[in-house]
This record gives C-alpha cells, structure tokens and sequence, in this order.
C-alpha cells in the first residue's frame, strides 16, 4: 500500500508551527536572559546604594571607633538587612575582621573576596562566592572625619535570591509567550487551510507531475486553447492558438483584455460574445478554423470561458475540391444516363427506317456539347479552371439553369494562383446556383473571367431575388448566408481571397434584374 504523501498545505502548516514555536521559545529565552541581566544589574546597584548608605552613617563610624565594634555594629547591620531584603550587611575592618555577619559565629573571621578597590577609595561591585554561596555584593570604605579610611562595608544578595525573584517573573513570560503562540498557529492554521482549498489537497510531487504534464499537452497538442478569466482577461494560450490566431512569439498576451489584443475579426467577435459555441467555422486571416467555445465552472461557480480552435484549412480546401470532383462525376453519369437514352432513341429510329431524323438528333446533340466545351476551351486555357466551368455548366444543366460564359471572358495565362482562381470562381458560381434554385424561370448564371495588364476580374450575375441594401455590406462576411443556419462559409473565403491580393469586391445590381458579383485583383500585387 502506498504511503499517503503530506498535501502542501499539511507541510507548511507543520514548517510554520515549528518555526513559530521556535521563534517563541528564542523570545521567551531571549526574555529571560534579559531578565536576568536587569535581575543582576538591580542586584549590584541595590547593594551598593545600601553600602554607601550603612558606610555613611554616623552609628557605623562610631562603631568602627568604639572599644567592642561589634557590640554596636552587630544589630545595627542586622536591622538594615531585614529592612532592605539584602543576604549579607558586613562591617570590616580594613584588615578583613569582620564586626558584624548574619552568623554570630563568623564574626572575628576574615571576610573573604576582593576588597582592593575598595581600600584604595573606590567603591565596587562584584560577583564573588563567600561563606553563604554566590552572591553579588557591594564593598564601600568608611571614612572618620579626616577622611581616612576605618572600615569597609560589604552589602551582598546571593544568586539563588536573584534567581528565585526572577523564577517569580517566569509565569508573566509564559502568559505574555502563551498567548502568542496560540495566535501565530491559529494564522498558520487558517493560511494552510484556504492553500488547502486552493491546491486541493495535493501534494508536492503530485503537483509537479501535474505541472509538467500541464507544460507538456499545452505545448504539444495539436489545438490552439485560448482561457479567459470572469473579467475577459487572457489567462492562457498555448503555441498552437498563438500560431492560428497570428500572435507572435514574444506578444504579451496573458492577463490582458481580450479586447486589448489584435485578434482575427470573427475569432474576438465570438470571445466578446462569451456565448457556447460548437465546431462553429471562423475565419482567422488565411486560416479556416472550427471553434468550441464554452463557459468553465466549478462547483457551481463560473471560472471562465475555454476556446478552442482546430485548422481546417487543408480539409476545407480539400473538401471543395472533393465537391468539385462529386459534382463533375454526378454530372458525367447523369450525361451518361441521357446519352444512354439518346443513343437508344437514335438505335430506334434507324430500325425503324428513319435514318435522316437519327442523323439529324444524334449531330445536334454532338454540336450543341462540342460548342459549350469549345467555347469555354477556347475562352479559358487554365486547364483547372475549364475544368470546373465544365462541370459548373454540367451541374446547372441538371438544376435546369443556362450557365453562359460571356462573349468577352477571356483568361490565357491566370496571374492568380490555381487554388484562389478556383475559390473565386467557384464559390461565386455556387453562391449564384444557389441564389437561383428557387427563382421563376428562365433561370440563368452569366459568368466573366478576364485579366488585363492591371488587374484580373471575376464577374458572376444571376437572375435570382437579389439583395437587400442594406445587407450588401455583409455579404462577404463569415456566417452570412441567406440559405439555412451553419452556412455562409463560400463568401467569406472569397473575401478572405480578396483581402490577401489586396484587392476589392463589390456587389449591384443591374437595370434587368440580376445580382451581379464583382471581384478585382491587382495583377502587380499576385505572385506568378
């Protein structure tokens, strides 16, 4: 069984009560020793003012003068030690002999410690061990009236006296320390629990192979991924939706306004929309892109809006030529289903003896045929494009509309690219076969293909309803269509066209009725 790794926030809450703790023990140590510092302190300059005081008195010099000193002395030095808490009161004489010591018995002994200074007319304070232990203790002179020196006098606290005044002061440290401690884990203990919430639960290691794979699919998945935060600000884009919406390498994108950044026309309009979107097709320069778009929430409570963009260029591209294909094929066997009859009505008419009326059947339809193939041939030598103008013409025969290429439309060397002249032509053609499919007869396409020195122009008129003012504008816009919801892709790849030679489009409509769509491309401007 595996071991239950610590969650972030588990480990820093244990990091953060133990450097607590510490930090409060260091303080409450740190105050103890400045304690006793100030304990020891109050201790030396305690005794010395009472050594100075008992050195001053008038009862000391008379007892220090007297013919038995400690007689005199012994009682008065008992008397200030009560009064003023000291350990020790020592009257001397300058040789040690001690006149007075709260042990009877040690009175007559030298005293013991240091005793220089003070002999040389300086009071002192020291830390020395006597007959009642360690104590701190002050030496002071005494001086008779001609100011020499007749005694000394010794005033002391001892060590364990300072250190049970300061073991007195131990429970306030704890109380002050207590408290602190208690609030410096509560904050940690509220900080680790919201990281808690915010990461999960995890774990380092987990996090960081959640990370790395989060690195890893960002930058290697074939979709671009664009993340947006509540306020529609850039929270992600990975190198993929940077390379379809045309963002360079080192644009600042993240955590600005999707409205700040130069986003392709139908890609920001459909981020400001912030609506759902599904495999919905937009145009991103030369690009043709499917979008999912959806709302993020997590337990209940909206995060943000994913978009995510597939490049369906080539497939677009490929399915336009695969319609183009299905479309000539259709029409070759709906032209053999009809030769096949024609040829049957021929075979009759010769067993029937009838001879001249089969000539004269089977010549027509040969030269009605030969004069379409020869006249879009001999109009058009890009091989591509006749090709498409001939199953054009096929397709429309069968939706019963005359497709006429116009006496003038000329095109001996296309200054167009191949693909382009394609989805110029065809897209506009289709457009106009649509437009006409449910129009009162006659039904008819007139298609123009022309190039001059300056520019190459691409004109198809039909005879359907035509378009409104109003929406001549978008007619070249992504989405608009006036057949069923989901269409209106062709045109826009026709503007996109457009857009990219630098050229210009242009919608009319004629004095007889028909919608007529121009296209102009400078011809300076297309690489041969």
């Amino acid at each position: 069984m595996a071991r239950r790794q610590w969650s972030i926030a588990g480990q820093l809450f244990a990091l953060q009560a133990v450097v607590v703790t510490l930090l409060v023990l260091a303080g409450a140590a740190g105050a103890v020793w400045l304690a006793r510092s100030d304990s020891h302190q109050a201790a030396k300059d305690e005794v010395l003012a009472v050594a100075q005081a008992v050195a001053g008195s008038p009862n000391v010099r008379a007892g220090l003068t007297a013919a038995d000193p400690s007689a005199t002395l012994q009682p008065y030095a008992e008397a200030t030690r009560v009064a003023t808490g000291t350990d020790f009161v020592v009257v001397m004489a300058p040789d040690r002999t001690r006149y007075s010591h709260p042990s009877p018995e040690l009175i007559g002994q030298p005293f013991i410690g240091d005793i220089g200074p003070a002999l040389s007319g300086d009071p002192f304070t020291v830390t020395n061990v006597g007959t009642l232990g360690e104590s701190v203790r002050a030496v002071v002179p005494v001086y008779d009236d001609e100011h020499r020196i007749i005694g000394l006098v010794s005033v002391g606290i001892t060590t364990r006296a300072i250190n049970r005044k300061l073991l007195a002061q131990v429970p306030v440290l704890l109380g002050a320390a207590a408290p602190a401690l208690a609030l410096a884990a509560t904050g940690s203990w509220l900080l680790s629990r919201r990281l808690r919430r915010q990461t999960h639960g995890l774990g380092p290691s987990e996090m960081t192979r959640m990370y790395e794979y989060y690195d890893a699919v960002l930058h290697s998945v074939r979709e671009g991924l664009l993340v947006l935060t509540r306020d529609r600000r850039v929270a992600l884009v990975n190198d993929e939706g940077r390379r379809l919406l045309g963002l360079a390498d080192d644009t600042p994108v993240t955590d600005r306004p999707v409205t700040g950044i130069d986003l392709p026309p139908a890609v920001a309009e459909l981020l400001a929309s912030g609506r759902d979107a599904h495999d919905e097709p937009v145009l991103a320069g030369d690009r043709v892109l499917v979008a999912n778009q959806r709302t993020t929430r997590f337990e209940g409570a909206a995060l943000g809006t994913v978009l995510t963009l597939r490049d369906q260029t080539d497939l677009r591209n490929l399915a336009s030529e695969l319609d183009s294909v299905r479309a000539l094929t259709e029409a070759l066997q709906a032209q053999t289903h009809e030769s096949a009859n024609r040829l049957h009505t021929v075979l009759t008419l010769v067993e029937l003896g009838r001879s001249d009326e089969a000539v004269r059947l089977a010549t027509r339809d040969l030269a009605l045929a030969q004069q379409l193939t020869d006249r879009v041939v001999g109009a058009v030598t890009e091989p591509a494009l006749a090709a498409l103008l001939l199953g054009k013409s096929a397709r429309a025969g069968e939706r019963g509309v005359d497709l006429v290429i116009e006496p003038d439309c000329r095109l001996d060397d296309s200054p167009l690219p191949t693909d382009d002249l394609l989805t110029v032509v065809g897209n506009l053609v289709d457009n106009a076969l649509e437009a006409v499919a449910g129009a009162p007869l006659p039904r008819r396409v007139r298609v123009f293909v022309g190039a001059s020195e300056d520019e190459l122009v691409v004109r198809v008129g039909d005879s359907g309803p035509g378009l409104d003012a109003d929406r001549v504008a978008d007619a070249f816009r992504r989405g608009w269509s006036t057949k069923s919801a989901g269409r209106g892709l062709g045109l826009a790849l026709v503007g996109q066209v457009v857009r990219r030679h630098g050229g210009a489009s242009e919608v009319a409509r004629t004095d007889d009725g028909e919608t007529v769509f121009t296209v102009r491309l400078p011809v300076q401007r297309v690489a041969r």
